[in-house]
């Protein structure tokens, strides 16, 4: 493995309701460097709701990212200021989630519209924090959909400081089309990504979307700095455990995270946790071994499971793959 893959970025996607503390804790087990961001938080539940809350992590996550969703420049600030004092590592702006809500609350990919915008929170968000401050945003939103038309977002943005784009290789169509079929529909452009990283070699630029094997992680890694992967990841998370290779480390095994898990599950426990609602985030362990539909069903149904409940579950599949 050379240098210029190892020193590459690889980046669990933020992804409302999947990517929760009790989702990274668990994908931290299978890598340790693999930067692991947050669902997007939008600046209202953190200025105005239950902040300590929603901004709850594990010490084990680090590093973790924060993505915040929003479009007023002090609230952003104000956000990240909050957010600051727990500890995240970095801060993301959503310029890429085509919902209809997030639409009408100006958050998101319609933001790709106003780079101005995006460029004032940057600034304000740089002010007050000396972490990175990141930007993930699509190649186009509907017939906004030429090369030039993101480039120019880019080059807006850059102008207000940001170094960093995580950038989704499809436009967003954000009239017409769900947020799932905007993950499936619109056609995978990942030139145009490598085109950007030629266009600002000095950038850091991560690629995102429809990524799910190790083949194509490393042959993206041979033009941006950094591979961004969501469902994939979460669906089988020992893709995750695959990309050690990157780094040059060995791969955990599938007992050795069982285990780290079954200790994070005993300290949820202990603080109060309803184990059932945490492990639907943990039904791809055993993706792909014999008994892993058994283990999904064990998990998912009943209203409650116990440690003792899940301990067997998993030693049943870890038995018939013979991993002591």
């Amino acid at each position: 493995m050379t240098d210029m893959i190892k020193n590459k970025r690889i980046s669990l996607a933020p992804m409302i309701d999947w990517t929760t503390s009790d989702f990274r804790a668990f994908a931290r087990l299978f890598n340790p460097n693999i930067h692991l961001y947050t669902e997007m938080i939008s600046t209202s539940a953190i200025l105005k709701g239950d902040a300590d809350r929603v901004l709850r992590f594990d010490d084990t996550e680090h590093p973790v990212v924060l993505q915040l969703g929003g479009s007023d420049a002090d609230e952003m600030a104000q956000a990240v200021q909050i957010a600051d004092t727990k500890g995240y590592d970095e801060f993301n702006i959503n310029v890429g989630c085509p919902s209809d809500r997030v639409q009408h609350n100006k958050i998101g990919a319609c933001l790709m519209a106003e780079p101005q915008t995006v460029a004032k929170m940057v600034t304000a968000m740089q002010a007050v924090t000396d972490k990175p401050v990141t930007v993930k945003h699509r190649i186009g939103i509907d017939h906004f959909d030429s090369y030039e038309f993101m480039k120019d977002f880019v080059e807006t943005v850059v102008g207000a400081g940001c170094t960093h784009f995580i950038a989704h290789a499809r436009i967003a169509w954000l009239q017409g089309l769900s947020p799932k079929q905007n993950r499936e529909i619109p056609p995978l452009r990942y030139d145009d990504i490598y085109r950007l990283k030629q266009d600002f070699p000095s950038l850091t630029i991560e690629i995102n979307g429809g990524i799910d094997q190790m083949d194509a992680i490393r042959e993206h890694l041979q033009y941006v700095d950094g591979v961004m992967i969501g469902r994939a990841f979460y669906h089988n998370p020992y893709l995750m455990a695959e990309c050690n290779e990157l780094w040059g480390l060995p791969m955990p095994s599938r007992r050795e995270i069982f285990e780290g898990l079954m200790v994070y599950l005993a300290k949820r426990a202990d603080e109060g946790a309803n184990l059932a609602t945490l492990t639907r985030h943990y039904l791809g362990l055993f993706q792909g071994l014999t008994g892993a539909r058994a283990w999904r069903q064990a998990l998912s149904s009943k209203p409650s499971l116990t440690l003792d409940d899940i301990r067997r579950a998993g030693e049943q599949v870890l038995t018939q793959n013979h991993e002591q």
